[in-house]
C-alpha cells in the first residue's frame, strides 16, 4: 500500500523553481533517504510532504487513509528550541496533541503511549530531566519519541544527525533501523550524508540541479548519480 504518491511535482523557493517534474512513491515499510546538493529543494519537498507547503505543480497524494496529522516529524536540530523549559516527559507527551481531539488534557492512553515510546528509545531514565539540559543525541531521541506519539505508520526526519558526534550518529541510525525493520515504521529522511543513506535506506531519492534519481539503493549504486557521488563504494 502506498502512503505517499508524488506525480510531476514542482516546488518554488523565493520565486525560483527548485524542484520540477518529480515523481516517486513511498510504500508501507519503506526506508527512503532524500539526498542531494544544497539548494536542490530537499527541505522544501519535506514541507510539501508534511502539507506545510503546496506544490506549484503536480500532485502529492496520501494513500491508505493517511492524514498529515498522523505523520510523525523530527525537524532539524537548528529548528528546535533547545532552551524549551519543559521536562523530557512533557515534550514526549506533547506528541499526542493531534490524537486527543477536543478532549482537555491527556488521558491514560496518551500517557501510556508516551511512556512506552520513551522505553522503546531507552530514555525512560531521562523522564524528569529538563529538555534544555540534554546532549544533542539525547534531544534527538526525545524528539523521535515525541514523533512516535503522533504516528505508528510514517516518520519524516529532516537531517536528524546534523550536529551529532559520530557515536551519537551511529546510535541514532541504529534506532531508526530498529523502528523500520522490527516495528514496521515507514521512514522518509533527508540526509546530507550520502554514504550513511546508502548504508541504511532501501530507497534513494537524489535531487540534483540537473534532474533526479529515484529507486532502490542497489539501483542507485549502479546509476550515474551513484557512481558520481559514491565513487568506489558504488561498486563494492
Amino acid at each position: 500500500m502506498s502512503y505517499i504518491v508524488c506525480k510531476d511535482v514542482a516546488f518554488s523557493y523565493e520565486n525560483q523553481i527548485v524542484v520540477s517534474g518529480l515523481s516517486f512513491q513511498v510504500d508501507a515499510g519503506d526506508y527512503l533517504c532524500i539526498i542531494g546538493e544544497n539548494g536542490t529543494g530537499k527541505t522544501t519537498l519535506m514541507k510539501g510532504l508534511l502539507g506545510l507547503k503546496k506544490p506549484s505543480g503536480g500532485t502529492i497524494t496520501a494513500g491508505d487513509g493517511l492524514k498529515s496529522a498522523q505523520i510523525g516529524y523530527v525537524p532539524q536540530q537548528d529548528a528546535v528550541q533547545r532552551d524549551f523549559p519543559a521536562s523530557v516527559y512533557e515534550v514526549v507527551l506533547s506528541g499526542c496533541l493531534n490524537s486527543r481531539g477536543l478532549r482537555p488534557g491527556f488521558g491514560p492512553e496518551e500517557k501510556k503511549r508516551a511512556l512506552g515510546n520513551m522505553s522503546l528509545l531507552n530514555i525512560s531514565d531521562l523522564k524528569n530531566k529538563s529538555f534544555q539540559d540534554l546532549s544533542g543525541g539525547q534531544r534527538q531521541r526525545v524528539l523521535l519519541a515525541r514523533s512516535l506519539c503522533a504516528t505508528k505508520r510514517l516518520l519524516l526526519l529532516d537531517e536528524p544527525a546534523t550536529g551529532l558526534d559520530p557515536v551519537a550518529t551511529e546510535e541514532f541510525y541504529g534506532v531508526l533501523d530498529n523502528l523500520n525493520k522490527k516495528h514496521a515504521i515507514t521512514i522518509i529522511m533527508v540526509s546530507h550524508d550520502i554514504r550513511e543513506a546508502v548504508e541504511h535506506a532501501d530507497h534513494i531519492l537524489h535531487l540534483s540541479h540537473s534532474g533526479y534519481f529515484f529507486g532502490t539503493t542497489k539501483d542507485y549504486g549502479k546509476s550515474s548519480f551513484g557512481k558520481k557521488f559514491l565513487g568506489g563504494l558504488a561498486d563494492a
